[in-house]
């Protein structure tokens, strides 16, 4: 029986320095960056807080102008509250564990969907023009979203959101490339 070559490190030295992570252009999904979950658990915990204040302020005013409520005073706070503690804290976690996308040689696949699942393809030779944007919060994260704007009226925006952003820049230019080097594009003589 054959052992296998070893690998040390001095003979790991003569190859090539790896350039960093490429574009993927195989059949085997790619999920997200996990710090995605972050941005998404700070955004949905803003959105938590303005409804709880909300809810509070009402709770608050039935309670200070004595008029009497289905409920005593607190609980619908407290309720809101709970449920929207739970829902930022779990939502994000299914969200990310069900986003995937493949760069493919000639399409764009995504999936993504917790309650309903969306599979989009994407041909590359639709697409009119590619943007890389971050807000706030991922510009902390380094991270980006691919925004694919396609011909046609109907969805015509794809976003990749939790990228980290030299991916999204790779990626980005990758599928430029393809759509300048297509030979379908060119003007006819």
């Amino acid at each position: 029986m054959e052992t296998p070559p070893s690998t040390s490190s001095a003979s790991n030295a003569s190859l090539p320095s790896d350039p960093g992570p490429s574009p993927p252009t195989s059949t085997e999904p790619q999920a997200l960056d996990p710090a995605i979950q972050i941005i998404w658990t700070v955004k949905l915990a803003g959105y938590t807080t303005l409804i709880a204040a909300g809810v509070f302020f009402y709770d608050l005013t039935h309670w200070l102008g004595g008029s009497r409520g289905l409920l005593p005073a607190g609980v619908l706070t407290a309720a809101v509250v709970t449920l929207g503690a739970a829902y930022t804290l779990l939502w994000p976690r299914f969200r990310y564990r069900y986003w995937s996308y493949e760069l493919r040689p000639e399409e764009l696949f995504l999936k993504h969907g917790v309650l309903n699942r969306v599979r989009t393809i994407v041909p590359l030779r639709r697409i009119q023009h590619l943007d890389v944007s971050q807000d706030v919060l991922e510009r902390e994260f380094s991270l980006g979203r691919l925004v694919v704007h396609t011909a046609g009226s109907r969805s015509s925006d794809v976003v990749i959101p939790g990228l980290k952003l030299e991916m999204a820049e790779r990626m980005r230019d990758e599928v430029k490339r393809y759509i300048l080097d297509d030979p379908l594009m060119e003007d006819p003589v």
